[in-house]
């Protein structure tokens, strides 16, 4: 297993909607182990394959004790909404803002080893699938505020010192990166993140 880097909003990886795992074994294994060592690392809730830098359908996670992660994952969201609740996300380090998510969730997918998963969540769990799947397709929780957090959030971005939380940011998770076993998989350039307080 290693370490891997996070990428930070700005890299096109996090823009791109993923593929479909096509393939299973060994070098899939290794990404998921590689994955929930580095969201373990970061103390993050979840962690989408893009955000290592590699476009593929992926996400770990862990929430209040349970943790996985689902491969080529399918929603199926409830009708109705939670409270809004502050997200974090490691490639946008620094910031937090209440996104509205859906009340609860299905997600059905299958695991490492093309075996089928399906989980029901609500709470905290369904925001976290919610988040993760929003990152296969391209999607950053900024992308879901409205108003003036949209506002805030965005001139928070374009703001010259927030290159600067970047910068530190990177470089503070620098000193784990290529430990364990070292080296990024499945043709990943190796980077990381996400999480409530450290989203994915």
């Amino acid at each position: 297993m290693a370490i891997l880097n996070i990428r930070i909003i700005g890299d096109p990886v996090l823009r791109t909607v993923a593929d479909p795992v096509t393939e299973f074994g060994p070098e899939l294994a290794k990404l998921v182990a590689d994955m929930t060592e580095t969201m373990e690392d970061v103390d993050g809730a979840g962690l989408a394959a893009p955000q290592i830098g590699v476009s593929k359908r992926v996400f770990t996670y862990r929430i209040d004790g349970v943790e996985g992660h689902i491969i080529n994952p399918v929603l199926e969201n409830s009708d109705d909404y939670q409270p809004d609740h502050v997200e974090g996300c490691l490639s946008i380090p620094g910031l937090g803002f209440p996104v509205r998510r859906f009340r609860a969730t299905r997600v059905t997918g299958v695991d490492m080893h093309g075996n089928p998963v399906s989980i029901d969540a609500e709470g905290m769990l369904a925001r976290c699938f919610q988040h993760e799947n929003d990152h296969l397709d391209g999607v950053l929780y900024t992308d879901r505020l409205e108003g003036e957090d949209r506002k805030a959030a965005l001139r928070s971005i374009r703001n010259a010192n927030y290159d600067s939380v970047t910068e530190r940011t990177t470089a503070k998770r620098a000193k784990t990166v290529g430990s364990s076993f070292g080296g990024a998989s499945f043709g990943g350039s190796g980077t990381a993140g996400s999480s409530f307080g450290n989203a994915g």
